[in-house]
């Protein structure tokens, strides 16, 4: 099957040799939760060994890794393109430019620090960063299967074509994960994933008239985050 190998291979460093299209968008929230099991696994470890921050500093790091900052580098650059005010295609061309600038910096700054505080006050979860991390990639399929792409070519061309709304099927699959680490406040916190990434996607919607490879980078990355601060919240 090239399904689940062109998901993993086009969300994580592993298989990058594997040429995505259509049919890996049903595998993007399997990618997802194993990618999130994985990074759980790493915060669960390190915290058998070291302090709650420094667990959860490794666990953001082991993201990082794991994924080649390539959505930390679409959150950097979807925040330079969207957030000041630019004529539409200046949005398109600063997003696609190497350099970070000030509101790429203050993004990436933020939402790092939001995800290694809100691990750091928890005790290690890998299940629920599973879900949370499977429910932003099910955010990401939809988003390709149904709205409109802001760029005549690009790296997310290669999902032209894909139809429907399979991966929610995944994204319930990931509120169930999170309902069996608490029934209430895990099905909240997979529901924040996309209300987060959504917002993101909004933005660009309005501002360049769809979505980037960048902007599917940083609803991900900004859908987790605000996943992560509600799971964690004085409920």
């Amino acid at each position: 099957m090239n399904g689940p190998r062109q998901a993993v291979a086009f969300l994580t460093i592993l298989g990058r040799s594997a040429v995505p299209g259509p049919e890996a968008l049903a595998w993007f929230p399997v990618a997802g939760a194993a990618l999130g099991l994985a990074v759980g696994g790493a915060w669960w470890g390190a915290a058998q060994l070291w302090p709650r921050p420094v667990a959860a500093a490794i666990a953001v790091a082991v993201d990082l890794a794991l994924t080649g900052m390539l959505h930390l580098d679409g959150l950097c650059d979807a925040a330079d393109g969207l957030l000041p005010a630019l004529p539409r295609d200046r949005r398109l061309a600063v997003m696609r430019g190497a350099d970070v600038g000030a509101f790429g910096v203050g993004a990436a700054v933020t939402v790092v620090l939001l995800r290694w505080a809100a691990l750091g006050s928890h005790a290690p979860v890998p299940l629920l960063v599973a879900a949370l991390w499977g429910a932003s990639r099910a955010i990401m399929a939809v988003v390709v299967a149904r709205v409109p792409y802001a760029r005549a070519e690009g790296l997310a061309t290669a999902f032209m074509g894909a139809k429907g709304l399979a991966p929610l099927g995944g994204f319930a699959l990931c509120a169930a994960l999170a309902a069996a680490w608490r029934p209430a406040v895990g099905p909240l916190a997979v529901l924040a994933v996309a209300v987060g990434g959504a917002a993101v996607v909004g933005l660009a919607w309005r501002r360049v008239g769809g979505f980037t490879g960048d902007v599917l980078g940083a609803a991900g990355m900004v859908g987790e985050t605000v996943g992560l601060l509600v799971a964690v919240a004085r409920w």
